[in-house]
C-alpha cells in the first residue's frame, strides 16, 4: 500500500472499524473500493499475525463461548444449485471466546458449525490459556461442544451449559423486527465443578451486539454482505484487532480510572493503541517478510 499516506490508511481502517461500509468509506477517503478491500486484507493478516504471537500464556480463568452467523453472497435458500457446496456462499459461523473478566476475545474462528471447526476453535483457545489455569467454560447447548471439550481437557476443567428458550416472534405487525422474547434460562453442570452463579453468555452475547453494530457484514437484513469468505474473515479479524487493541472498555475503564482496552486488562499491552499503530503492523510484517 505504498500509494497510500498512513494517514490515509487509518482514515480507512477508522471508518471500517465504526461501522462505514466499503462504498462509503472508498467515497469519504477518495479511493476505489478494491483499494479499501485490498487495506482490510492486509491490515487483517497483519493484526491476526501480531494477536496470534502476543495472545499466548494468558492468565484468564471464566471463558464464554458462542457461534455467530452470517452469510456470503447470498442465504441459503437463495444460494444457486452449482454453488451449494461452495465456501463463498451461503451461512458462514463465527465461532467466539470471549474471557469474563478482561472482556479479551483470546480467539475467533470463522468457518462452518461443526465438530471439526469447533475442535479447532477450542483447541486454539486452549493453546492459549497459561498452564496450570484450570477454566470456567459456559457455551450453548450445541452439541458438539460436549465432546470436543472432553477430548481437550478430560475433566480438568467446570464446563456448563446455559440453554435459553424463546418465544415465537411477535405476530403484531409493527413489532414483526423486534427479537423473540427469552422464556425461560436452564444451566446444565457438564463437568467439574463450575460456579452456578457465574454461568452466564451474557458477556459474548453482547460481543456478538458490538459486531452486528461495528461490522456492516454482520448486519441482520444487511446489503453489505461479503462475496468472498476470505474478505469475511479479513473483516472479523480487524475487527477484533481494533477491539482488543485499540477501543477502551468503559467497563474497564471505569474500573481502572483510565482508558483501558481489553489487552491493557489482560496483561497484554500497557496503552491503548491507535489506528496508526494498527495499520504500521504493515510494516513490521513486510519487513519480517
Amino acid at each position: 500500500m505504498n500509494t497510500l499516506s498512513p494517514a490515509k490508511q487509518a482514515q480507512i481502517i477508522a471508518a471500517i472499524c465504526e461501522g462505514a461500509s466499503i462504498r462509503s468509506t472508498a467515497r469519504q477517503a477518495e479511493v476505489s473500493k478494491n483499494t479499501v478491500s485490498r487495506l482490510i486484507r492486509l491490515v487483517a493478516h497483519a493484526v491476526n499475525l501480531y494477536q496470534d504471537r502476543a495472545f499466548r500464556n494468558l492468565n484468564i480463568h471464566r471463558i464464554e463461548a458462542d457461534e455467530i452467523w452470517a452469510f456470503c453472497s447470498a442465504k441459503d435458500k437463495n444460494v444457486p444449485e452449482d454453488r451449494q457446496d461452495d465456501p463463498d456462499y451461503g451461512s458462514i459461523w463465527t465461532w467466539i471466546a470471549i474471557d469474563a473478566d478482561t472482556k479479551l476475545v483470546p480467539t475467533w474462528h470463522v468457518g462452518d458449525r461443526t465438530g471439526e471447526d469447533c475442535y479447532y476453535f477450542l483447541s486454539d483457545l486452549r493453546r492459549r490459556i497459561r498452564v496450570g489455569n484450570r477454566i470456567q467454560l459456559t457455551t450453548d447447548g450445541l452439541g458438539v461442544y460436549e465432546t470436543v471439550v472432553d477430548s481437550l481437557w478430560r475433566n480438568k476443567i467446570d464446563y456448563a451449559v446455559i440453554i435459553k428458550e424463546y418465544g415465537n416472534p411477535p405476530e403484531d405487525e409493527a413489532r414483526r423486527y423486534s427479537p423473540a422474547t427469552c422464556k425461560s434460562i436452564k444451566k446444565f453442570r457438564i463437568c467439574g465443578d463450575p460456579d452456578e452463579g457465574l454461568v452466564s453468555t451474557s458477556y459474548v452475547e453482547r460481543q456478538n451486539l458490538t459486531m452486528r453494530m461495528n461490522l456492516r457484514r454482520y448486519t441482520r437484513l444487511t446489503n453489505g454482505f461479503s462475496k468472498k469468505a476470505e474478505n469475511h474473515a479479513a473483516a472479523t479479524a480487524l475487527h477484533f484487532g481494533y477491539y482488543n487493541l485499540v477501543r477502551p472498555h468503559q467497563t474497564l475503564t471505569k474500573r481502572a480510572g483510565r482508558k483501558t482496552t481489553p489487552a491493557m486488562a489482560a496483561g497484554v499491552e500497557r496503552h491503548p493503541w491507535t489506528v496508526y499503530d494498527l495499520v504500521g503492523l504493515l510494516d513490521r510484517y513486510e519487513a519480517a517478510a
